[in-house]
């Protein structure tokens, strides 16, 4: 099987004429595909698979860091390489036969190459987590300079922004609402799967066992979900789904009534023709964002009895993220085969969860693939996609849609007839028994007893609740997820993530973003100062920012402020007058603020230098949270420890301008 990554390498921006030669390029590898699937011209009677990890990188306060470049450097292997952002890393692994032991060996593969990432990282404060969303991972991370500095990423955000014309717009609804826009495609580097490959042994029926895998698409997955928090907020099951479909959609919101598809999808129909109409789709409905000069003419290395690469056309189809993919490849043979990425699955929460992800899904490909026919009779295709979003959203709980319109809860159709039906295509394809019998295993006991690596992360953080910030609580969760990682256990026997797992505060380095509440009431310039103190006696709060009109933050407002300004009033008989006092009037207009990401020692240090309590946690104009002193007491001691000995308390400090 070929490297996964080599149809990565690009140019940058398509224009002019370097747009026409690549389309040009394009075309002519489409013609070559079609001949060698008119001819029968692909390796028969081998079945491999493989798998593509993707992983984070945070630093010793389990936060992103963006050590790639520096973990790649120390590593010189190829198995390793970028993804997205600098606090992104793949590792890629070799090709193994389906039967036999290929899923122990994968796994043992896998093993290897996520050890050599953790002791490359040990001297420079770098460890690997993997999941699919990183609970401590924040807008702030998302900057340009985060970006991995590779042509292909940069002209891709290019080729994106200049397409949709705007800012990048995300909603999500879960428990919590994510509302939030961005200005670039690195949101997509939020995300981090592992996907798994399939060659299809005979190539002749791979509309077959594309369209089954596009129907077993919403069971793998609500089995597999491992990704319900973004931003701090608990969204879908696998949150995922959601936002790698919003971050790469380029429609502007003005074509969006013409149905054209989004970049990521789950596909538009039933495949009825062959592998040809798959790539004829994504060259006919999406345009080029990024190319490539190739010397190849693919249909004149046809003609000469080659094998061609089709780098233009693996190049484009790169850019679209179907949900299950489609790829060409070359074995070592030489000779070309077909396979199917199975791209729907998170990273994590272990290597062993991962591998029984991916044992479910290959059991179900050949059982479902021997003994069916057209399954697109018994399935309305409306049907499979709606499984993928209620297993996205609701994971093992959810409602299917199943054969012959079966209506059936996911963990009922799992336990009492999938699972045997995967035992039976495993011993089909010729798997190990007592390898069968570890990855089924594994997946069982999470079906039976509900513990995916979402419902461990939603019950750690209700166990967590009331008991400190959302931040703390993040940063709890990675931590408890690199200290499980590191044993043998799976997530079905993962102890629930406890506060005193966050060890960071001995390093002295945390975050503002671990200690602010983001839960924030603001009020207006014009607003008058009676209703301000209402609000300050209702929500028990000491100081409230002030917004205008576009949400920018223009000033902060004290208690002692409104206090001193209605004692004044009372004393002038004009507190129960229109009087017109502002908020506006009384405000403090020069700010002290911080961001999420300053350093918690830093953010203590300025409230004792102003003599304040609390502090605006600004991104740009516009306030994300407020920190005061009672969100780190206890803390404040150990950060300051011979330095700067604080006041026993900020309370009697004046914080009117």
């Amino acid at each position: 099987m070929q490297a996964t990554q080599s149809h990565k390498q690009t140019d940058g921006l398509l224009e002019g004429e370097a747009r026409r030669r690549f389309m040009r390029a394009v075309l002519n590898d489409l013609r070559a595909l079609e001949i060698m699937v008119e001819k029968g011209q692909f390796e028969t009677g081998v079945s491999r698979i493989g798998a593509e990890q993707e992983l984070f990188l945070v630093d010793r306060d389990y936060h992103p860091t963006p050590g790639a470049l520096n973990i790649l450097d120390r590593l010189q292997d190829t198995h390793y390489t970028t993804e997205l952002g600098l606090f992104n890393l793949e590792m890629n692994a070799d090709p193994q036969p389906f039967g036999g032991r290929g899923l122990a060996d994968l796994e043992a593969q896998l093993t290897a190459l996520y050890d050599k990432v953790r002791n490359a990282g040990e001297g420079i404060d770098v460890q690997p987590v993997l999941v699919g969303i990183l609970p401590t991972i924040g807008k702030t991370n998302l900057g340009l300079d985060n970006m991995v500095p590779k042509p292909r990423y940069q002209a891709l955000n290019r080729a994106m922004n200049e397409a949709r014309g705007e800012a990048f717009d995300f909603s999500i609804q879960g428990i919590d609402e994510l509302v939030v826009k961005h200005d670039s495609v690195m949101v997509e580097a939020c995300n981090a799967s592992f996907q798994v490959h399939l060659q299809i042994s005979d190539p002749s029926t791979f509309a077959h066992h594309y369209n089954l895998a596009q129907m077993l698409l919403g069971p793998v997955l609500a089995a597999g979900t491992n990704s319900p928090v973004l931003f701090g907020r608990r969204l879908w099951h696998e949150t995922r789904i959601a936002l790698f479909e919003q971050s790469c959609d380029v429609r502007s919101p003005g074509l969006h009534i013409r149905e054209a598809p989004g970049r990521v999808s789950f596909g538009r129909d039933w495949l009825r023709g062959s592998v040809v109409d798959l790539f004829k789709e994504n060259v006919a409905r999406f345009r080029a964002l990024v190319g490539t000069d190739t010397d190849e003419d693919a249909v004149d290395v046809l003609s000469k009895g080659g094998t061609p690469e089709l780098k233009a056309l693996r190049l484009h189809s790169g850019t679209i993220y179907r949900w299950n993919r489609p790829c060409y490849g070359i074995s070592e043979n030489g000779k070309p085969h077909l396979r199917i990425e199975l791209r729907v699955l998170p990273s994590g929460p272990t290597i062993a969860d991962e591998v029984a992800n991916g044992a479910f899904w290959l059991g179900l490909m050949s059982e479902f693939g021997a003994t069916t026919t057209d399954i697109t009779q018994r399935m309305d295709y409306d049907a499979a996609r709606s499984n993928l979003y209620a297993a996205a959203r609701d994971g093992m709980s959810a409602r299917f849609t199943w054969l012959d319109g079966e209506a059936v809860v996911a963990q009922t159709l799992i336990l009492e007839r999938l699972l045997p039906m995967a035992a039976a295509g495993l011993a089909r394809a010729g798997v190990a028994p007592d390898v069968t019998a570890r990855y089924l295993g594994i997946f069982e006991r999470r079906v039976r007893s509900m513990q995916s690596g979402t419902r461990w992360v939603l019950n750690s953080l209700q166990g967590m609740r009331n008991r400190a910030t959302s931040g703390a609580r993040m940063t709890a969760l990675v931590a408890a997820m690199i200290a499980r990682q590191k044993t043998e256990k799976t997530v079905a026997e993962w102890d629930l993530a406890t506060l005193d797992e966050n060890d960071s505060m001995r390093t002295g380095t945390q975050r503002v973003s671990q200690y602010m509440q983001t839960d924030i009431v603001t009020v207006r310039p014009d607003d008058p100062i009676e209703f301000v103190a209402e609000i300050m006696g209702w929500e028990s709060i000491r100081a409230l920012p002030v917004e205008d009109e576009r949400g920018r933050l223009v000033g902060l407002v004290s208690y002692r402020a409104v206090l001193r300004t209605l004692h004044a009033l009372i004393k002038s008989g004009g507190v129960n007058a229109d009087d017109g006092t502002s908020v506006g009037q009384i405000m403090k207009r020069t700010l002290v603020t911080v961001t999420p990401d300053t350093p918690m020692k830093d953010a203590i240090k300025l409230m004792l230098a102003h003599k304040i309590g609390s502090l605006p946690v600004v991104q740009g104009e516009h306030i994300v949270a407020m920190i005061t002193e009672q969100d780190f007491v206890g803390i404040a001691s150990l950060f300051l420890a011979n330095e700067t000995q604080p006041p026993p308390s900020l309370e009697a400090e004046d914080e009117e301008p």
